[in-house]
């Protein structure tokens, strides 16, 4: 195990900057997750730790050592690649045993360490099968068994779990926690999927456009975003488009396009007149308050244990409510009054910054 340190790093493929100064520091033992879309940097990032891309500037240090031209086989870290990359070829013991045996790990040695992983694994009787039998969800489990055989002092996953059905995903997402609290090992997974990374991760990092946007605890990203990018990308947001009034004590008024004027949590030193985006989760809207907005109850989507309603607001803006599946709302077609309580609303300025204490 081992703490993981980026230092500045950057990289371009002709004038495409992809990787953009990028900083962090991963304390051994935690489980992180580089979260945003495809072409946001994560991947780049991902494999320059590994060893795989050498970065144009800066610095990638594991434990005390500095690895940043240093080859991936002497990095000492375990690779798990979205497709497995298992050899068809070989039975699972040998896949799970392939780099104890390119490391010249006496045999006996070998063998007692793949009988130990197919038990963490939980595939103790699989050994001697053969890949071709294995379900998708078996082949993950080899793969990460193969990238744990050396005990690496840091386990990179590149969307391990995406070529995996939903009910499989969720699965495997909690057998990598099992695991990974099992064994300690300081942990860096790369994925789109928002869900996936709150499951899994102590911190998130959030990237796009080659760059972070933030890192915090899955709590932090979702109740206090720093850009409207994070705000947008980490769970389900309605933004409102508005003019900032005044700002003082804390507290700013705002007057949304539809005409309602809304208090949200600020911070001081703000320019009345600006132009400013509100957020409020779906969650977080609110029937029936005295003072709210009248709206018009548009659609309703059942999805289970939650329904969503489209609530269209005197300006034609479109905001989305979530209530739980058994509670009682009028039909679509129906005038309403939505609000949300003041410290449930983020504010950002026109540039997708927030406008309240970090």
């Amino acid at each position: 195990m081992a703490k993981v340190s980026v230092e500045g790093v950057s990289k371009s493929y002709g004038d495409v900057r992809v990787v953009d100064n990028v900083s962090l520091t991963i304390p051994q033992g935690e489980f992180v997750v580089l979260l945003g879309p495809s072409g946001c940097g994560k991947t780049t990032t991902l494999r320059m730790i590994a060893g795989f891309v050498d970065p144009d500037e800066g610095r990638i240090q594991i434990g005390d050592e500095d690895v940043t031209h240093m080859a991936p086989r002497l990095r000492n870290v375990g690779m798990v690649f979205q497709h497995y990359a298992l050899f068809p070829n070989m039975t699972v013991a040998e896949n799970i045993g392939f780099g104890l045996r390119q490391h010249r790990v006496p045999r006996a040695e070998t063998a007692a360490r793949v009988t130990e992983l197919l038990a963490l694994i939980q595939m103790p009787t699989r050994g001697n099968s053969p890949i071709s039998a294995l379900s998708g969800g078996q082949q993950q489990r080899v793969a990460l068994a193969r990238a744990l055989a050396n005990s690496p002092r840091v386990l990179l996953m590149d969307e391990p779990l995406g070529a995996l059905d939903l009910k499989l995903r969720e699965t495997m997402q909690e057998e990598l926690t099992r695991i990974q609290r099992e064994l300690g090992v300081t942990t860096i997974l790369v994925t789109h999927d928002q869900h996936e990374a709150m499951s899994l991760a102590d911190r998130i990092v959030v990237m796009a456009h080659g760059r972070i946007q933030q890192v915090g605890t899955p709590d932090d990203l979702y109740m206090r975003p720093h850009t409207r990018f994070v705000a947008e990308f980490v769970g389900r947001n309605n933004f409102l488009s508005g003019r900032l009034e005044a700002a003082h004590g804390g507290e700013a008024l705002v007057v949304l396009n539809c005409g309602a004027s809304v208090r949200v949590p600020t911070r001081p030193g703000l320019v009345p007149g600006m132009s400013v985006e509100l957020a409020v989760r779906p969650q977080h809207v609110m029937l029936g308050a005295a003072d709210g907005i009248t709206a018009r109850l548009e659609e309703r989507r059942f999805l289970g244990n939650v329904v969503h309603y489209a609530v269209r607001l005197p300006s034609g803006d479109m905001l989305l409510m979530e209530r739980p599946t058994q509670a009682g709302l009028p039909e679509p077609g129906c005038d309403v009054v939505v609000s949300w309580q003041e410290d449930h609303a983020h504010l950002f300025d026109m540039q997708g910054d927030a406008l309240h204490e970090a």
